[in-house]
């Protein structure tokens, strides 16, 4: 977008946006004009390039005091998150209260767990579908695992590995009165290699 056209969505929304003509003009036109890195003159025109005018001249600013570099994570040397595990959970909340009826971690890195390390829990992407008997199912883990929960408890009751990291939510639906559940297998992320396939599960 060039600024003009910045400023018209901010003053009159788009989509899901809504409006922000309550904001300001002084502080619109800091916002323009952090966004588009120009100086802040507190009465801008902007040419049809996005570039400001100020007093029949375009100037920059020498100085931006923050500025984005991309989604940064702290990792240790090995790659892995350089705070203390879990790194990943499986919460189950009380909403009437707020309060944790359980946490798992949810992933794991298989070497290691291969050295005795205890579960870590990894990054995860992917929501959980819960059948009415109470299991639930999710996979969201670079480590390729599907996974069935106890609903009431998060004991952990089964689980198997997919042809790729299924970041996604499982689905589950009924056929000749035969329940299925269902996931997307596309990995892509976190170093998971891409897939392009669906599994689904009988349950019995």
């Amino acid at each position: 977008y060039t600024a003009p056209q910045a400023l018209d969505i901010i003053n009159g929304g788009r989509r899901m946006m809504p409006s922000f003509k309550q904001i300001d003009a002084n502080d619109k036109d800091a916002l323009i004009a952090y966004l588009f890195d120009q100086k802040n003159s507190g009465a801008a025109n902007f040419s049809d390039d996005g570039k400001k005018e100020v007093m029949g001249k375009t100037e920059k600013s020498p100085f931006v005091p923050y500025s984005m570099t991309g989604y940064n994570k702290f990792r240790t040397p090995e790659g892995y998150p350089a705070n203390m595990p879990p790194w990943g959970t499986l919460s189950a909340i009380n909403l009437n209260t707020g309060e944790f009826l359980w946490q798992q971690p949810l992933g794991e890195y298989p070497e290691l767990t291969k050295k005795g390390i205890p579960i870590t829990g990894t990054e995860n992407y992917g929501g959980a579908v819960i059948t009415k008997g109470g299991l639930l199912f999710i996979a969201a883990t670079p480590d390729k695992k599907f996974r069935a929960f106890n609903k009431w408890n998060g004991k952990l009751l089964w689980e198997t590995s997919l042809p790729a990291a299924g970041f996604a939510t499982p689905s589950t639906y009924e056929v000749n009165g035969k329940q299925f559940v269902v996931i997307a297998c596309g990995g892509g992320k976190l170093g998971a290699p891409s897939g392009d396939s669906y599994v689904a599960f009988a349950l019995p």
